[in-house]
């Protein structure tokens, strides 16, 4: 066989592989979006069968992204009686970073958006990475049941490892997907939930729970150690872009941050990138930056886009930018009047993030010694 035609078949197999594993990815999609339908439905019926994780890195300031695309949806499944913990996910901003940062402020300014959006410590608890050894420690473990090729073909890592250019890729990134893995399963979490890239990692964490079962066994066949945890996706994913039509990033300065007052928000919304049809239409695809406005003004209003888009209709963009800046001021202000009551009391804040790293504290020293236990490793 000539090299050609060895070329030609190497290329071959590469694209059916692709096909094979694109009709792979649709399938799972599927399951899980049907399983999460399901899941909304028991949680109507009886919330307190599910343990919710969640959480954020923190990197810089919430903004607007994350309150519409998960903070909302956390507050929701709250009120619903759904047990939930958040994590501040410190640890893992090193994973791309050479350092930290002024995260201690971060980590407060974190605390203080999740209250004044409505996150109740009596009912959620909130936490942080580096306050827990137990859950760190279970990443040995972990470790010992994937392998090198398992985590290179994570999405994440592979996306990390091309954003990164010819940067070595730390261990700590390689491993990212197992760190992952360890915050759902130190408290057992059944419910997490994620975007549809972001299926992997669940996938991940469930063939980890599975192996550890596989190989250390349990005393009760019909009590596993980990429970196996179940992506909850949304009906209606929310995406929203930067106000340059592009993806959302603080270090492009295209953020609305939940701390910003609203003189700031309406300064920033009226440079926002649209185009140079005057009619207002809802169409991601073809008009990204204006169906973005479009939908800020919808979620912050809880309406349809499609309605949104009509009522401005030939108003033009500048008549749209103003709805937005209304819409989008008027649905954050109570948010921030408890915001600026929170951050003139760091006191209570750092007690509330205390109280919430004694109770993962609590519930990682149990796990572990579960783990330890299977492991025989008691002495």
């Amino acid at each position: 066989m000539s090299q050609t035609e060895t070329a030609a078949v190497a290329e071959a197999t590469d694209a059916a592989a692709e096909a094979v594993a694109l009709a792979d990815g649709e399938a799972s999609l599927a399951r899980a979006q049907q399983r999460s339908r399901q899941i909304e439905r028991q949680i109507v019926q009886d919330p307190s069968q599910f343990r919710l994780l969640t959480g954020d890195r923190p990197t810089g300031l919430l903004h607007v992204g994350h309150y519409f695309g998960s903070i909302v949806n956390r507050i929701r499944l709250q009120e619903a009686g759904v047990p939930t913990i958040i994590l501040i996910a410190d640890y893992q901003v090193i994973t791309d970073r050479d350092g930290v940062g002024p995260i201690a402020q971060r980590v407060m300014d974190m605390v203080a958006d999740y209250l004044a959006a409505g996150i109740d410590p009596e009912r959620s608890t909130i936490f942080t990475h580096s306050a827990i050894p137990a859950l760190n420690q279970l990443l040995l473990p972990f470790l010992s049941l994937v392998t090198d090729a398992e985590l290179r073909r994570n999405p994440t890592v592979k996306a990390e490892l091309e954003a990164t250019g010819d940067r070595p890729m730390s261990g700590l990134l390689l491993t990212y997907p197992v760190h992952q893995a360890a915050d759902i399963l130190f408290c057992k979490a059944n419910v997490v939930p994620v975007g549809k890239d972001q299926l992997p990692h669940i996938e991940l964490t469930r063939v980890i729970a599975r192996r550890f079962d596989e190989r250390y066994g349990r005393s009760d066949p019909s009590r596993p150690v980990f429970p196996q945890a179940d992506a909850l996706l949304a009906e209606r994913a929310v995406t929203i872009l930067g106000l340059d039509g592009t993806k959302m990033s603080k270090s492009k300065g295209n953020v609305i941050e939940l701390a910003m007052d609203a003189d700031t928000t309406a300064r920033l919304i009226r440079k926002a990138v649209t185009d140079s049809d005057r009619h207002i239409a809802y169409d991601p695809v073809n008009r990204p930056a204006v169906s973005n406005l479009v939908n800020l003004a919808a979620l912050a209003t809880d309406r349809q886009p499609e309605a949104v888009a009509e009522e401005i209709g030939s108003a033009g963009a500048g008549a749209l930018k103003r709805l937005v800046i209304e819409a989008l001021n008027e649905r954050l202000r109570p948010h921030r009047q408890r915001r600026a009551e929170l951050v003139a009391d760091p006191g209570h804040l750092r007690a509330i993030l205390a109280e919430g790293n004694a109770k993962a504290n609590a519930i990682a020293d149990q796990t572990l010694a579960e783990v330890r236990q299977a492991m025989r490793m008691v002495y």
